[in-house]
């Protein structure tokens, strides 16, 4: 990893933009509802999650005295904003199939809530880093490769996009406050990113095996189709397994963010986008862009 080296791009604030999710089928993965739901479970999180980020941002604004910074700040609050509208979205989707939503979000609200309350500043500002670090990365893996989210719906591939989009934005937000002004010890840092790996993803695919259940699976039913979808995403050459070096960047005590290289095809969307308005065209042509 090159320290000298930084890849960063500014934070752009887009608003009203139309997925047209209530046109997309119940298992909008190429049929299978692993997968589906997998990332249904991921995109249930998103809009508590987002409200939380904001709040941790939050508690270190009058802190911050670097003018860029502070633009940074108020483009990511924004950013973020959207995203948690554009998921609720999502989430009426789901609802309208029968999914345990409202119980979900409920439970999520209460343990953000809990940690907003009970936790420090410096506790969640170091959680909110380490969560954008994990979804920056998941981000490029999932569209770094055409073929990852080839049997994906191109609505939600494209929600999915522009949220990948941003991410690379204000990716480097967060970590910036952290550093600067948020006085987190080294450990805590650390030991962040771990924590926050096994709860997202042990909850996520809780999430997923109930909402399965709901879609009518039986418990031996779920459990084939768990055994035979997790290294999907977790196996050897599994999807989220491939981003593994520059996860472990992190724990190195002279890691940014911005030394990790934005996505290859961004400009692509973002050409896109302006000349067609439309961020499913402008998704297509990102995945359209893969390797």
């Amino acid at each position: 990893m090159n320290v000298s080296v930084k890849y960063q791009v500014d934070p752009v604030i887009r608003t009203q933009l139309d997925f047209r999710l209530d046109e997309v089928p119940r298992f909008w993965f190429g049929g299978d509802p692993f997968r589906t739901r997998m990332f249904d479970a991921l995109s249930l999180a998103f809009p508590e999650g987002e409200r939380y980020f904001i709040e941790s941002v939050r508690l270190f604004r009058h802190k911050i005295t670097d003018p860029e910074l502070q633009q940074k700040v108020r483009a990511f609050i924004r950013q973020e904003a959207q995203h948690g509208i554009a998921h609720d979205k999502m989430n009426q989707m789901m609802k309208d199939q029968g999914m345990p939503v409202d119980q979900f979000v409920a439970m999520i609200k209460k343990i953000l809530q809990f940690e907003l309350n009970k936790r420090s500043a410096q506790y969640n500002i170091a959680m909110t880093a380490a969560t954008e670090h994990l979804t920056a990365l998941m981000a490029e893996s999932f569209y770094r490769h055409k073929t990852t989210l080839q049997d994906a719906h191109p609505y939600v591939r494209a929600l999915f996009a522009w949220h990948a989009i941003e991410e690379m934005e204000h990716r480097d937000v967060t970590f910036d406050v952290m550093q600067q002004v948020g006085e987190v010890p080294e450990l805590l840092r650390r030991f962040a990113l771990i924590f926050i790996s096994l709860m997202l993803f042990s909850l996520t695919l809780y999430r997923t095996n109930i909402m399965l259940k709901y879609d009518g699976f039986t418990t031996w039913q779920r459990i084939g189709l768990i055994y035979r979808g997790l290294p999907w995403f977790f196996g050897k050459h599994g999807t989220l397994s491939v981003m593994k070096g520059q996860y472990l960047d992190w724990f190195k005590r002279d890691f940014h963010p911005s030394q990790h290289p934005v996505i290859r095809q961004y400009d692509t969307w973002l050409e896109t986008l302006k000349k067609t308005n439309d961020p499913i065209a402008a998704g297509d042509a990102f995945w359209q862009a893969a390797l």
